[in-house]
C-alpha cells in the first residue's frame, strides 16, 4: 500500500515530456538574447553595428526549426495541451520573426545614430519577440499570460526610450498605465472562467462555458468574464474605446518602435482573441458576435474619422491602425456561423498588414532623416527629390486603402468573403456595408498624402536627395515585395471567388 502510494506521488511530479524540436524557435531565441548580452558586454564602447548584427542572425537563425517543424508537418503538443505547435502557430511566428527583423533593419542607423543604448534596447526587442512566439503556441491561460507580460514589459520600456524627450516620457508612461489597468481587467475574467471550469486549458473552458458547468446558474459570470478577457485585448489591438493610448505613444516611441507596437503587439493580441474565441468562447458566440461587431464597427469608424483631421504623419498612421484592426475584427462577428473563414480572414489580414505597414512606417523613417519633421505638410513635392520613395510611400498607400492589385485588396476581400458567406445573417450584411463606407472614408486621408508627395511644392525649395542606409533599403524592398505579390499572386484566383460572395 505504502509503496503504491509513493509510486502515485512520484508520477505527480515526473518531468513533463519537453518535445525540443517544436520549442526549437524559442530555445534560439533565448540564445540570441544571451549572445547579444554577452556581445554588449565585451565589445568596446566604439564598435557600433555589431550588436544588431547578432540581433538580426538570430532572428534568422529561430526561422531555421520552424522551417523543419512546417516540412515535418506533425502537431506537437506540450505540458498537458498548454502548448501547441500546428500549422496556424508556425505561420505567426514566421511572421512575428520577419516582421521583428525588419525592424532590428530600421533600427540599426536611428539607434546608432541616436546615441542610444544598443545593448539593452535590442535585448528588450528580442525579450518582446519571445513573448510573441510563445503566445501563437499558446493554449492555456496561463501560458498566454505569461506570454502576454513577457511582450508586454520590454515594450513599455522600449516605447519610453527616448529618456530625455518629454513624448518619449508620456509615451512610455500612458502606455504602461493603460496596459496594467488592462492585464488588471483581462485577469479578473480569467479568474471568473478558471472558477466556472475548474481548469486553465482553453478546450476544458470551451466545454463548459458551452454547457454553462458550474453551480447554480452561471450564464451570467461567464457572460463577464468572456467580456472581461475580450476588454484586456481589447486594449492590445488599440480597439475603440480602448485606442487612447495608441496615438501619444507612436508619436513619442521611437519611430522602429512606433512600427513594433503598430504591426508585431497588436497582431499579438489579435492571435490571442482567436485562440480564446476559437476554442475557450466558440459555445458562447451570443455572447462574442454582437460584441466583436459593435467592437468592430466602432474601432474602424472612429478611427478612420480621426484619421481625417490629422496634421501629424505618425498620429495618422496610429488612427490608420486603429481602423485597420476593426477591419480585423469585422470577421470575428460572424465567427458563430463562419468560423473557419473567419480565422482565416484574420490571418490573412494580419500577414498583409504586416507588411504594408511596416513598408510605410520605413518610409516615413527615411523621409525625416532629411526633413526632421511629421508633419504631412513637409512631405510636399517629395516626388521632385525622392521618387523612389514617393512610389514606394503610394503602393504602401494604396494597399492600406484596398487598392488592387496590391496586397491590401486582398485583405479587405477575404474580410468581405467571411462576412457575406452563403450562410448569410443580416450582422454580417450590415457590418459589410460598414467595412465598405470606412475603406472609401480612408481613401481619402491615404489619397491625401499622395497628393502632397506628387502635386504640391517643396515647402522650403530644398531639392537635396534623401540618403537611405542600406539597413533601410533592404527593409522597403523586403516589404513592398510582399505587398505586391500578396496582392498580385491572388488577383486572378480571388476574382474566380467572387461567386462565393452571393447566397448558394
Amino acid at each position: 500500500m505504502l509503496a503504491s502510494l509513493l509510486q502515485s506521488a512520484a508520477s505527480t511530479f515526473d518531468s513533463p515530456v519537453i518535445d525540443f524540436h517544436a520549442l526549437a524557435p524559442e530555445l534560439v531565441l533565448i540564445g540570441a538574447i544571451v549572445v547579444v548580452l554577452l556581445v554588449d558586454l565585451f565589445t568596446p564602447e566604439g564598435s557600433r553595428g555589431i550588436v544588431p548584427q547578432v540581433a538580426g542572425i538570430g532572428i534568422l537563425a529561430s526561422l531555421v526549426p520552424v522551417l523543419t517543424l512546417a516540412l515535418d508537418g506533425a502537431d506537437r503538443t506540450m505540458f498537458g495541451g498548454a502548448y501547441v505547435v500546428d500549422n496556424f502557430a508556425l505561420v505567426l511566428k514566421a511572421m512575428f520573426l520577419l516582421t521583428a527583423y525588419v525592424v532590428v533593419l530600421l533600427s540599426t542607423n536611428y539607434i546608432a545614430e541616436g546615441d542610444y543604448a544598443e545593448g539593452e534596447y535590442y535585448f528588450l526587442l528580442l525579450c518582446s519577440l519571445l513573448g510573441m512566439t510563445v503566445m501563437a503556441s499558446s493554449r492555456d491561460l496561463i501560458t498566454m499570460f505569461v506570454a502576454l507580460e513577457l511582450l508586454s514589459i520590454p515594450a513599455y520600456m522600449l516605447a519610453g526610450w527616448r529618456k530625455r524627450d518629454l513624448h518619449g516620457n508620456e509615451a512610455g508612461v500612458k502606455y504602461y498605465l493603460m496596459g496594467v489597468f488592462a492585464s488588471a481587467v483581462m485577469l479578473y475574467g480569467m479568474s471568473l472562467l478558471f472558477g466556472i471550469s475548474g481548469s486553465t486549458l482553453l478546450t476544458d473552458i470551451g466545454t463548459a462555458v458551452a454547457r454553462g458547468d458550474g453551480f447554480g446558474d452561471t450564464t451570467p459570470f461567464i457572460t463577464l468574464g468572456v467580456v472581461l478577457v475580450v476588454v484586456g485585448f481589447a486594449f492590445k489591438v488599440s480597439a475603440v474605446p480602448f485606442h487612447t493610448w495608441a496615438p501619444d505613444t507612436y508619436e513619442g516611441a521611437p519611430t522602429p518602435i512606433t512600427a513594433f507596437l503598430a504591426v508585431s503587439a497588436k497582431a499579438a493580441g489579435f492571435v490571442a482573441l482567436l485562440q480564446l474565441i476559437m476554442i475557450a468562447f466558440i459555445g458562447r458566440d451570443d455572447v462574442v458576435g454582437p460584441l466583436m461587431w459593435v467592437l468592430a464597427a466602432l474601432t474602424m469608424t472612429v478611427g478612420n474619422l480621426i484619421a481625417l483631421r490629422q496634421t501629424n504623419i505618425i498620429r495618422m498612421l496610429a488612427y490608420s491602425g486603429v481602423a485597420q484592426a476593426g477591419f480585423m475584427l469585422a470577421p470575428l462577428a460572424v465567427v458563430g456561423t463562419n468560423a473557419e473563414g473567419a480565422m482565416r480572414a484574420v490571418v490573412t489580414y494580419l500577414l498583409i498588414y504586416a507588411a504594408m505597414n511596416l513598408g510605410a512606417f520605413a518610409v516615413v523613417l527615411a523621409v525625416a532623416r532629411k526633413t526632421r519633421s511629421a508633419e504631412i505638410d513637409s512631405w510636399g513635392g517629395l516626388f521632385e527629390y525622392a521618387p523612389g520613395l514617393t512610389v514606394l510611400m503610394t503602393v504602401f498607400l494604396f494597399s492600406l486603402a484596398g487598392i488592387p492589385p496590391l496586397g491590401g485588396w486582398l485583405a479587405k476581400f477575404v474580410v468581405f468573403q467571411a462576412l457575406l458567406s452563403p450562410d448569410l445573417t443580416a450582422g454580417g450584411v450590415a457590418l459589410a456595408v460598414v467595412v465598405g463606407v470606412n475603406s472609401v472614408i480612408a481613401l481619402y486621408y491615404y489619397a491625401n498624402i499622395a497628393r502632397q508627395m506628387w502635386m504640391n511644392p517643396v515647402p522650403d525649395g530644398d531639392r537635396t536627395p534623401v540618403r537611405i542606409p542600406f539597413s533601410l533599403a533592404a527593409a522597403l524592398a523586403l516589404s513592398v515585395v510582399v505587398t505586391v505579390v500578396f496582392g498580385v499572386s491572388n488577383l486572378a484566383t480571388r476574382f474566380g471567388d467572387l461567386a462565393t460572395l452571393l447566397p448558394a
